[in-house]
């Protein structure tokens, strides 16, 4: 990934081999791409012209008093009632500042309120509903629907369709974590025992890079998302290809590599519909090799990097729950051919 100042733009670069190609990432607040973020992005720009603007009038304050000082010291001989005249006009000065103060005051307050209610419009006008539980240090996203059929689970990426709001329901299986698209919405917490939620509406199609707000401990830097905004018809195709179960290898190397993958642990902790592999602990892999980056976001998607990921993974995420796997460079190929036919 490459960074741009301003306007933070990340350059996602994955392997021709999986089917994937280079994209843009957008990660900045301060270009907001959907309607909360739009809301708050105006709020910024206010508040700020505002600040500033008093902080000028400060400065201009300060310096007018300090010349009318000294204007003042050289006149102390003068009559009382001669005084009284800069006296008077201080007591206005004064006033006229406490009551702008209060003005500006309840002014931002109510700016702020409006906000709030801008961002609580989606509330109740979600066409897609979302759970995503955040765990140390990956993130498992829950497509719900009333349909039992069309409901799955996928992990690290958020595929949402464009102009449609989306409500996301927020929980952890471990530590306090925040949820932070910057370009689409604000920032919510995840609070083991309790569930919050935030809600999601792009307004264009792209690709936007989200992260874990609240230090959460040791791989905290490396527990990133994306989400991916499609128009309709590419969501309901994407989602029709992530219901379905795995396909079944394809190829000598990626069957044996499936033996592997059930014999050897891995289907411990991770899912792939359509095997026996039925674990919880870590991501559901069934269409693992359909998203853009490996282990929240620490590596974008090659076969390469899910060989370096398989091999050895606290070499490229120390701390990470995932455990090495002694395998022998043919089990190692064969489980790579096997997972990144997993599309």
């Amino acid at each position: 990934m490459s960074g741009r100042a301003g306007n933070v733009r990340f350059v996602l670069v994955v392997s021709a081999p999986l089917g994937l190609t280079a994209c843009n990432v957008w990660q900045s607040a301060l270009d907001a791409h959907g309607q909360s973020a739009e809301a708050v992005l105006r709020q910024f720009y206010g508040f700020t012209a505002l600040s500033a603007g008093i902080w000028l009038l400060v400065i201009f304050a300060m310096i007018g008093a300090l010349r009318r000082r000294r204007s003042l010291a050289e006149r102390l001989a003068a009559p009382l009632e001669r005084r009284s005249r800069p006296e008077a006009f201080a007591t206005i000065a004064v006033s006229t500042a406490i009551g702008l103060t209060a003005a500006i005051l309840i002014g931002l307050t109510t700016w702020s309120f409006m906000t709030g209610r801008t961002l609580a419009s989606l509330r109740g006008r979600e066409t897609l509903t979302l759970l995503v539980t955040g765990d140390q240090w990956w993130w498992q996203v829950r497509y719900e629907d009333s349909q039992a059929n069309r409901t799955f689970t996928t992990a690290n990426e958020i595929h949402i369709p464009v102009g449609q709001p989306v409500k996301v329901k927020l929980e952890s299986n471990d530590v306090i974590h925040s949820f932070w698209v910057p370009s689409l919405a604000g920032k919510e917490d995840l609070i083991p025992g309790h569930q919050n939620e935030i809600y999601l509406k792009a307004e264009r199609p792209g690709v936007y890079r989200g992260q874990c707000a609240e230090f959460c401990g040791y791989q905290h830097a490396h527990m990133s998302f994306l989400v991916v905004a499609d128009e309709i018809p590419d969501f309901e195709a994407w989602r029709s290809r992530q219901v379905a179960t795995a396909a079944s290898p394809t190829g000598e190397e990626a069957a044996a590599g499936q033996r592997v993958f059930l014999s050897r642990g891995c289907s411990i902790c991770h899912t792939v519909r359509g095997t026996p592999a039925g674990g919880k602990v870590g991501p559901d892999l069934t269409h693992v090799a359909s998203r853009k980056t490996v282990a929240a976001g620490t590596l974008p998607l090659s076969r390469g990097s899910l060989a370096a990921w398989i091999a050895d993974p606290q070499a490229i995420k120390p701390g990470t729950n995932m455990p090495r796997v002694a395998l022998d460079p043919d089990e190692l190929n064969a489980v790579v051919a096997y997972v990144a036919g997993l599309q």
